[in-house]
């Protein structure tokens, strides 16, 4: 079962951010961690990946860089600044509340 990107369209930014606080990285890369972290259940398309770091890099929650492959070839990469951090933490806090939230209203028997 895949999640609905309706669903989960306000956290793209946490998500993306989650994985740039280990270190720098580039599209590609961050695509594929989305999809082996959630065993092919969220695969985040490439349009909403892009227009993510371009909102978030306005946004001064990332910045980006070039560097190169192991194999020469020129990428841009993405790295999490302080604001950034701050505003993962405040979706996180987000988040937690929305759980709380939705749980009043899930029937786990139907």
């Amino acid at each position: 079962m895949e999640i609905s990107s309706d669903v989960i369209r306000g956290y793209n930014d946490t998500i993306i951010l989650s994985l740039l606080l280990d270190q720098p990285s580039y599209g590609y890369e961050i695509s594929k961690m989305i999809r082996e972290k959630t065993k092919d259940a969220y695969i985040i398309k490439e349009t909403t990946l892009y227009s993510a770091f371009t909102r978030m890099e306005k946004n001064g929650y990332i910045e980006s860089f070039t560097g190169f492959s192991d194999q020469g070839k020129r990428r841009t990469y993405y790295r999490i600044t302080e604001k950034g951090k701050q505003y993962y933490r405040e979706k996180c806090s987000e988040w937690d509340l929305t759980k709380q939230v939705i749980e009043h209203f899930i029937r786990k028997e139907t």
